[in-house]
């Protein structure tokens, strides 16, 4: 577990929902907060793909700090949130809040780690009761008679066709393509990939 050195660069990301809002106030504050570099997605929290927060954490490197204006500007999630910050701990990158309920959090001193390591719990028991209900979910599905679960989208027809093909030398990427399905999917169904 590599620690954080604040000798680096502090490296701002920003986000904002939608088009119609405007980033400023959150570059304002970064660059106050001496941030040498500010990386901008335009995206919905929900939204996985943030090309710039891919950016700013290839970016990243040991020693440097990563600054957001508030906490939800980062992660969709707390699970998400622990997720990211973790992984720039993991590679020694801090990690600053400056404006909202959790300012304090600040991974380069020993009160903001203690304080990100509480957060962690938290979203370690979220992640807790998401399994327990989804088993729980799925426990009462198959009491009904229901299978939990997604549907295949492997028929009969179709496992025929794919063995044919097998027999006949194709390659499982070949029958996948031809057959509209993914390369996992039929591993799963053709036994011993015959």
């Amino acid at each position: 577990m590599a620690t954080p050195i604040t000798t680096g660069h502090l490296i701002g990301y920003a986000r904002v929902s939608t088009d119609d809002q405007e980033a400023q106030l959150q570059r304002d504050a970064l660059t106050e907060a001496g941030c040498s570099r500010i990386f901008e997605d335009k995206a919905s929290g929900k939204n996985t793909d943030r090309p710039e927060l891919g950016a700013v954490l290839d970016y990243l490197r040991e020693g440097d700090t990563l600054i957001v204006w508030k906490l939800d500007r980062l992660g969709r999630s707390l699970i998400d949130l622990v997720s990211i910050v973790d992984g720039l701990r993991e590679r020694g990158i801090g990690f600053r809040v400056l404006t909202g309920a959790l300012s304090a959090v600040d991974t380069t001193s020993a009160d903001g780690r203690l304080f990100f390591q509480i957060i962690a719990a938290m979203a370690e028991f979220e992640r807790s009761l998401i399994k327990d209900r989804t088993k729980a979910g799925l426990a009462a599905a198959k009491a009904q008679g229901r299978a939990g679960g997604r549907p295949t989208v492997i028929t009969d027809d179709l496992l025929v066709a794919a063995k044919t093909r097998k027999a006949k030398g194709e390659s499982v990427s070949a029958i996948a393509k031809a057959l509209g399905v993914s390369r996992a999917t039929l591993y799963r169904h053709l036994p011993d990939g015959a």
